[in-house]
């Protein structure tokens, strides 16, 4: 079956295979928070975005592979639940933006900005900083070196969903930075055809929300 990104808290992850990399895609509960498990095609090494909830199922999804880092996109809590067990149970290094390490249970052992990189066996992904949801809010960047520059994929956390940027609880000056900055590291800069995974619910494309951005604007939220 083709990858739809459509997922349930409990039901069974959607896997997709690009090159260099395999996604898999999980929801977990209560909040149906996504996490998705990125697999070297060439290695085998692994690196988990967002170790949200439910441990166990997490770890399942694992396997018996490596799992070399834990990415958290952003500090709130709903995105971390589970990281102290699994980075317990596998080793895995923990990697978030400075500005919001504060907040985690664990030690930030690898500190990540704009523009650096994080890597999963031979796959890079790039690091993109998109303040407004919380200072230190991060998404991920796949162009698998550059052989899909023209159709990358995009690991958004909260920043951005499919229907408007993330909330910045009716604070004006929050909006305009993340709306801004999701206009110029993300709109601006990447083609119609990226794919971008959310911290909740559905995934969409940049072509299907760019028409909808001065809408957002507009409206505040």
């Amino acid at each position: 079956m083709s990858y739809t990104g459509n997922v349930e808290p409990g039901g069974r992850a959607d896997v997709r295979e690009l090159p260099g990399l395999t996604v898999a895609k999980a929801s977990v509960g209560p909040y149906d928070n996504n996490a998705y498990l990125l697999r070297c095609t060439a290695t085998g090494e692994q690196l988990l975005i967002d170790a949200a909830n439910d441990a166990a199922r997490l770890l399942e999804l694992v396997g018996d592979g490596p799992l070399d880092r834990i990415v958290t996109t952003h500090r709130h809590q709903d995105h971390w639940m589970a990281l102290a067990e699994v980075a317990a149970a596998t080793g895995a290094s923990v990697v978030a933006h400075p500005h919001d390490a504060e907040a985690l249970p664990l030690p930030v052992a690898e500190p990540v900005e704009q523009g650096g990189t994080v890597r999963v066996g031979r796959a890079v992904l790039e690091v993109i900083h998109l303040r407004g949801h919380t200072p230190g809010s991060i998404a991920l960047l796949y162009d698998a070196g550059g052989d899909l520059a023209d159709r990358p994929h995009l690991f958004t956390g909260d920043s951005l969903f499919p229907g408007g940027v993330g909330n910045t609880w009716g604070d004006p000056t929050l909006f305009q930075q993340l709306v801004s900055d999701v206009e110029e590291r993300v709109f601006d800069r990447l083609p119609d055809a990226t794919w971008f995974y959310p911290g909740h619910g559905k995934d969409s494309t940049l072509g299907r929300e760019r028409p909808s951005l001065p809408e957002w604007r507009k409206r505040g939220w």
